[in-house]
């Protein structure tokens, strides 16, 4: 009997999943930060207490959550971002920032290791991570690895959701960038009309 209503459970659980919905209307994404909404404002504290308000940050922003601190992945990860953060800030004038759930001491340790040139801000209570509602891994039990990068407004205008290949957000954010970089207008000279011939 047992096994009668297990199989017919999971072909109507199955069935449903190809029944028409009525969703057209409801914008729904993987991520709760989309492309083009504006990213959850946050204030937190990086590695040496300073407070970082998003809002505050009028410039490009790299945004990248990882899972904890001195793990492989987000060793590997941070090392990759500490090697561009200077190409990041010339090229594009972005900012870059690093967050995860331990606490400040945890983070100045890890930032201390690696020697990091950039913020990485303590989300204890994961409650930023929650406003951005990134992903969890693994069937649930490990913190997502996502990377948003968000115009001068705040305006998400990218995001890459890899756990597994954690290199990988730096080159995807470089060329977020880089596209935005080329959309933008081209700076004119209001004296260029007086050279023309």
């Amino acid at each position: 009997m047992y096994t009668k209503t297990a199989i017919l459970s999971l072909f109507l659980v199955g069935a449903s999943a190809f029944a028409p919905s009525n969703t057209a209307s409801i914008k729904q994404t993987q991520l709760n930060l989309a492309v083009g909404e504006v990213a959850p404002d946050f204030i937190l504290s990086d590695q040496n207490g300073k407070s970082i308000k998003r809002s505050g940050i009028k410039k490009p922003l790299v945004v990248y959550f990882y899972p904890a601190d001195a793990t492989p992945g987000c060793t590997i990860q941070a090392e990759a971002f500490n090697e561009q953060v200077k190409d990041l800030k010339k090229n594009f004038g972005a900012e870059l920032v690093g967050i995860s759930g331990q606490d400040v001491e945890s983070k100045q340790a890890f930032a201390t290791e690696l020697g990091l040139n950039f913020s990485i801000l303590a989300d204890e209570g994961d409650e930023v991570r929650k406003a951005f509602n990134v992903p969890k891994a693994a069937l649930g039990f490990i913190p997502g690895r996502v990377t948003y990068v968000l115009d001068k407004t705040g305006t998400c205008v990218f995001s890459y959701n890899n756990l597994g290949d954690a290199k990988s957000h730096v080159g995807a954010a470089i060329g977020a960038l880089e596209e935005m970089k080329a959309s933008e207008p081209a700076a004119t000279n209001p004296f260029a009309s007086l050279f023309q011939k």
